[in-house]
């Protein structure tokens, strides 16, 4: 498969919608000229979710944004990546991640630990299983320097979640010009300040309890003031484009220009589906 570039679709509705729906979205995303699609992982088979997906395809891309690695062993997630890769093609892009410490030892304490280390043992999995899963069909959830530099050199990039432009030419300088940068970026189509920053609130509110998030916002130069009540007009405006058509075309590019090869939009809306969101970007960010 082609290296991944162009504008993707971050959606957890094309992971916990409605089968039906989850078929027709992403088939008409793929209409739409976007390039991949991304689900995350946070309970359930995620390797039936993906296979639903590039089953409603044909081109596109379809990648885990992230496969949390303590859900599942490597020998398995490589036997399924082999196996889906063999039905449909070259276009399953395994993104790994080591989520976070207050998810998963809220279901058994004391087990999410040295995070870096588990990541370098479950891509020596990864190496090790027969068929392996490629380096060039990996990339690694990496916000920190030290996982930034596990993804240069044991994958073939990062897909940071929750992160500024600046951050993307932090990762794209650590991680060398050849490696993968493919960052998330929340949108709001809404030019009502207000009305936008309301939806970024609501969802940042989970993400903002997560010390691998607020770390890394902290290096990017945020503090407990921009967390507090929900998170500040700076912080929101910062994570969360927001505007017209074009103004949040123009946050895309500002991402590409600091170096991001590709970049996923996750479109905030206030329930179901935002398949008018994905439709009225879709000229703007796939021309």
């Amino acid at each position: 498969m082609d290296r991944i570039s162009g504008t993707g679709i971050w959606a957890f509705q094309l992971r916990y919608g409605e089968p039906a729906e989850i078929t027709d979205a992403a088939a008409e995303l793929e209409e739409l000229g976007y390039r991949a699609l991304w689900i995350p992982d946070v309970g359930g088979d995620v390797f039936a979710s993906v296979e639903q997906l590039l089953a409603a395809t044909r081109r596109i891309q379809v990648a885990t944004g992230i496969l949390n690695l303590w859900m599942h062993s490597p020998e398995e997630s490589a036997a399924q990546h082999s196996r889906l890769t063999a039905a449909h093609g070259d276009r399953f892009l395994m993104g790994i991640g080591v989520s976070h410490q207050l998810l998963i030892d809220s279901s058994e304490a004391g087990r999410y630990r040295k995070p870096l280390s588990a990541m370098r043992g479950f891509l020596d999995g990864l190496d090790a299983a027969d068929p392996p899963v490629e380096v060039s069909r990996r990339v690694l959830a990496a916000l920190g320097p030290k996982m930034l530099e596990l993804a240069r050199t044991r994958a073939a990039g990062a897909h940071p979640y929750n992160v500024t432009v600046e951050h993307t030419a932090q990762a794209r300088a650590a991680l060398g010009p050849d490696a993968v940068v493919a960052p998330e970026m929340a949108v709001a189509l809404t030019t009502d300040a207000e009305r936008a920053r309301n939806l970024g609130r609501k969802h940042l509110e989970h993400y903002l309890l997560l010390e691998n998030y607020t770390n890394n916002l902290r290096r990017l130069g945020f503090g407990d003031d921009d967390f507090a009540g929900g998170g500040s007009d700076r912080l929101i405006d910062a994570l969360v484009a927001w505007g017209d058509e074009e103004a949040i075309a123009a946050r895309v590019q500002e991402h590409r220009d600091a170096g991001a090869d590709h970049v996923c939009i996750q479109a905030l809306v206030d329930d179901g589906f935002p398949t008018e969101t994905w439709r009225a970007l879709a000229p703007a960010l796939n021309r």
